[in-house]
């Protein structure tokens, strides 16, 4: 695993001769070793056809590719971290989420509407996460960030889990979003419960979600 917890807002990665790490640029900490920090003009993975995909879905982020031998801690504006490991599934996360992650996992981006239909591509409007997401998928660990701590929440197929949009970070597995509205006259003369929207997930699989409603 290449990336370890330290506190709530800061992970440890290893870094291995021929192996390399993506960063959120400016997000090194502190270091240890021999380790050399180049900004990738391309955004990550994938090359540069990746690269202009991820431009014009509005899934760019600057990043930095670490590289070397050592030992690197990083942490990015005081946001709390989470680790997730996949074991060759693919976790769908939204750009600005990506604190760190390993580069064995191919990196891509993803339609909204593909998994949620028309109310996936209401859900990218509602939540201002826009119509794309990011997707990490293979083998290796993801850093990302999240207001006031992450929780995992399993998905089965006889449980769906609700989550306020806002408060989505992530998920993984063989799982279905779509918004689902809870419109009706109490929302219309403002006596409703203030969660008119939900984002369902169904499935199987996990999905992060943060102790918080603020985005980052």
């Amino acid at each position: 695993m290449a990336f370890r917890e330290i506190n709530s807002k800061m992970v440890e990665a290893t870094v291995l001769p021929g192996q390399r790490l993506f960063s959120q640029r400016g997000a090194m900490l502190a270091y240890k070793g021999d380790v050399s920090f180049t900004p990738n003009l391309q955004g990550g993975q994938g090359g540069l056809m990746s690269m202009i995909g991820r431009r014009v879905t509005g899934e760019a982020t600057p990043l930095m590719t670490v590289e070397g031998s050592g030992t690197v801690f990083f942490g990015h504006g005081g946001h709390h971290v989470h680790v997730i490991n996949l074991t060759g599934d693919t976790l769908y996360v939204e750009a600005d989420r990506l604190l760190a992650f390993e580069g064995t996992l191919r990196q891509g981006t993803m339609f909204m509407g593909s998994q949620g239909g028309v109310m996936g591509l209401v859900r990218g409007q509602v939540t201002g996460q826009g119509l794309f997401t990011t997707t990490l998928q293979g083998q290796g660990s993801v850093a990302v960030m999240a207001h006031g701590g992450v929780f995992e929440i399993p998905i089965t197929p006889q449980r769906p889990v609700h989550v306020d949009p806002q408060a989505y970070v992530a998920h993984h597995g063989d799982v279905r979003n779509k918004l689902s509205a809870a419109l009706g006259w109490r929302e219309m003369v403002g006596r409703g419960s203030g969660e008119a929207f939900q984002l369902e997930l169904s499935g199987n699989g996990t999905v992060f979600v943060q102790a918080s409603e603020e985005k980052l």
